[in-house]
């Protein structure tokens, strides 16, 4: 991987200022649409490319390219993986011109995926946990500075609206936040508080996360070579451990939300026509959240007893607990979640 992307920076490298410039804009249309997941789409090839010491010429008939349409859609395939389809047929064209351009384009797209589209975050350090794969704790640093000073990595900057002209505004991220790699998408601290306004603002966060990974894991499905880039594997450790620990957090967070409101309505007698519940939790393999469906209380005039939490919650937890189609990390976050539920309506009283 390693060789084969030098080859092909060299070969961006070799291309004259005036064509990288037109491989930037191409990438950056490219990237739009990828990011959007818009179909079809439209990008150009240059009029000529370098290869070595020759100048190639791309028949005009070729320079204007097309991913993706009708037939794409009826069969569900999406935008990125018909514009890879479409790159790889002109990669295979018996025209060197057409070869090298398409080669050049994707690593440019690649490139602007992972180094234009997605910001720089801070050095960071995730700690494995026992029994898990991926490190998503984040360790704290004895070298952070605790002065007055805030450097622009530790706050957010802000305007503000009424008083335009008295320059900017530093906010500082709360400790908790600064240990991430991106600390304005962090919306819980080490234990679990709500770090933002709102379980909403929190979701936000949540989604950017998502896209940041999303984007990454687009460049690498167009140029699988990108895993050799210094700053691809930066930004990926840095954002995957953010985005598990954070997608934990919020499934423990909604799971306390919903003990609240069940025992809120059990008070208000207002559970006595049965109870189904939908526990959410966070997929660490498709990265992202999830609800884990059960009934509690069959549906009908039954009065509702805490007992019946506790003993639909022991069964779910002897299911989940040989359900091999999750990771085993997954289900032990998914069980943590069902045992605050059986935990929390043992010792639970109507009155």
């Amino acid at each position: 991987m390693r060789r084969e992307f030098e080859k092909q920076q060299a070969r961006y490298d070799v291309q004259p200022p005036i064509i990288q410039r037109f491989f930037e804009v191409q990438a950056r249309q490219v990237g739009e649409a990828i990011e959007k997941n818009l179909s079809p789409i439209r990008f150009q090839l240059p009029d000529k490319v370098t290869s070595g010491q020759q100048v190639l010429s791309v028949p005009e008939e070729s320079r204007e390219q097309l991913a993706g349409g009708l037939v794409e859609r009826l069969t569900r395939i999406d935008a990125r993986t018909a514009l890879r389809q479409r790159l790889m047929e002109l990669e295979s064209s018996s025209n060197p011109a057409l070869v090298v351009a398409a080669g050049t384009l994707r690593h440019a797209i690649s490139m602007h995926l992972v180094h234009s589209m997605l910001p720089s975050g801070r050095p960071v350090i995730y700690q494995t946990i026992e029994g898990e794969e991926i490190p998503s704790v984040p360790v704290a640093s004895d070298l952070e500075p605790e002065s007055a000073i805030t450097a622009s990595t530790d706050a957010i900057v802000e305007e503000s609206q009424q008083e335009d002209g008295r320059g900017e505004l530093l906010v500082p991220f709360v400790p908790a936040a600064r240990r991430f790699y991106l600390p304005q998408w962090v919306a819980f601290d080490d234990e679990g508080r709500l770090l933002v306004n709102s379980s909403n603002e929190a979701e936000a966060h949540l989604a950017s996360m998502q896209r940041y990974l999303y984007l990454l894991h687009a460049a690498v499905g167009l140029a699988p070579y990108v895993v050799a880039d210094d700053e691809y594997q930066e930004k990926r450790y840095g954002m995957l451990g953010q985005l598990i620990n954070q997608g934990r957090a919020m499934a423990r967070y909604q799971t306390l939300e919903i003990i609240r409101i069940i025992q809120k309505r059990a008070k208000a007698n207002d559970l006595n026509r049965g109870l189904s519940l939908s526990l959410p939790f966070f997929d660490d393999q498709a990265l992202e959240m999830k609800t884990h469906d059960f009934e509690v209380i069959p549906s009908g005039r039954i009065m509702f007893v805490p007992a019946f939490v506790v003993r639909a919650t022991r069964e779910e937890q002897a299911k989940v607990a040989q359900d091999t189609r999750r990771s085993p990390s997954t289900r032990k976050y998914l069980l943590a979640e069902l045992a605050l539920l059986e935990a929390a309506f043992e010792s639970f009283s109507i009155r």
